[in-house]
């Protein structure tokens, strides 16, 4: 059995904070193998020696590779493929690949490589993360050094320089799976929910904006890292629960200050599992899982899923509104053939209606 490598495409402006992000999602990636794939310009370069440089212990030399041309559509087949194939067929093969763009040339020519017959059957898209400098966002103009970006623009011949860069980042909004608002410290809590706020009416039903000071966001968020391993699903299980049960004391004093302290830490992202019988049928129950994700501002969910007829179990992966599924394995003789989803979003998720309205899409 082939296990897919989820791929995940970190998009957004120079100067959003995609290497302090990437940066932090490698030195909290408990013992994950991460393969980076930058794609910069020029003497942008640096990115990658300062990644390389980091010292993290799972981050070794040839975990980063770089590609050498700007516009990684133009450049997809002679190096984009091979670079994903020597990654994948390494022996010790990335438990996960992160693959991060510029934010000038448009990410789906690259989500659309994943489709190519050589890497296909190995490596799927986990989903497109645009990091947005929030203060840039909230002064109108998108990034914040905009000669810097145009300098960058300039030194390739691969891109398009036509494109206002206004344009260029509604690309980035419409092709995100879930978007990362950096610098919120810098914006305050007010403005930080203003910018996110705007930002939603121009993503697709599903996307959710998460806010981040420094880049800090949870890897298992960002990449789902270590969700769904049904090995350890019940251990898991238990301890998200063991702080969250007497939500309704939260406001005790000791309580709240004890969750203050937090706020950054692990607390902000609750998890839950969702046990269900054998579903319906794959569409139906994919439409309404989706149509769950959007209602309730669902961040990933993941696990399998037992289709009738099918001896395998179907593998689900969603990130915002995408959602992607494969075969993996056949149950095994004495395994149930049962379904069971781990759901992922930011802290005060509502437990019981996601439930239901997943047991609801399973008895489609």
């Amino acid at each position: 059995m082939v296990q897919k490598i989820p791929a995940t495409v970190v998009t957004g402006f120079l100067g959003a904070g995609k290497t302090t992000l990437i940066r932090h999602m490698l030195a909290n990636a408990n013992g994950k193998r991460i393969a980076l794939i930058i794609n910069e310009f020029g003497d942008l370069g640096v990115d990658g020696e300062i990644l390389k440089g980091c010292g993290i212990e799972n981050c070794r030399e040839d975990d980063v590779v770089e590609l050498s041309n700007g516009c990684i559509c133009c450049t997809v087949a002679e190096d984009f493929i091979p670079t994903m194939q020597k990654l994948i067929e390494r022996e010790d093969a990335p438990d996960h690949i992160v693959i991060e763009t510029s934010g000038l040339a448009l990410p789906q020519p690259l989500v659309r490589a994943f489709n190519w017959p050589d890497i296909r059957t190995r490596v799927t898209v986990d989903g497109v993360v645009t990091v947005v400098d929030g203060p840039a966002t909230a002064a109108g103009q998108f990034a914040h050094d905009l000669a810097a970006v145009d300098r960058q623009r300039e030194a390739d011949d691969g891109l398009d320089h036509e494109t206002p860069l206004s344009e260029l980042f509604e690309d980035q909004l419409a092709c995100a799976d879930m978007i990362v608002v950096n610098k919120a410290d810098i914006l305050g809590e007010t403005g930080a929910s203003d910018v996110s706020g705007k930002l939603k009416t121009k993503l697709r039903a599903g996307v959710q904006v998460l806010q981040a000071s420094h880049g800090v966001i949870d890897p298992k968020v960002l990449l789902g890292l270590g969700i769904g391993a049904e090995d350890d699903l019940e251990a898991r299980h238990e301890v998200h629960h063991h702080h969250h049960h007497d939500d309704d004391h939260d406001d005790r004093e000791g309580d709240h200050d004890d969750h203050h302290e937090h706020e950054h830490g692990h607390d902000e992202f609750d998890s839950f599992v969702v046990s269900l019988p054998e579903i319906g049928e794959v569409d139906g129950f994919l439409t309404r899982v989706q149509d769950a994700i959007s209602a309730h501002g669902v961040l990933r969910l993941k696990g399998f899923a037992a289709v009738p007829g099918k001896p395998m179990r179907m593998v689900i992966q969603a990130v915002g509104p995408r959602i992607d599924t494969h075969f993996d394995r056949a149950f095994a003789d004495d395994e149930a053939r049962a379904t069971r989803l781990v759901v992922i979003g930011q802290h005060g998720l509502d437990q019981a209606a996601i439930t239901s309205a997943l047991e609801t899409a399973a008895g489609a």
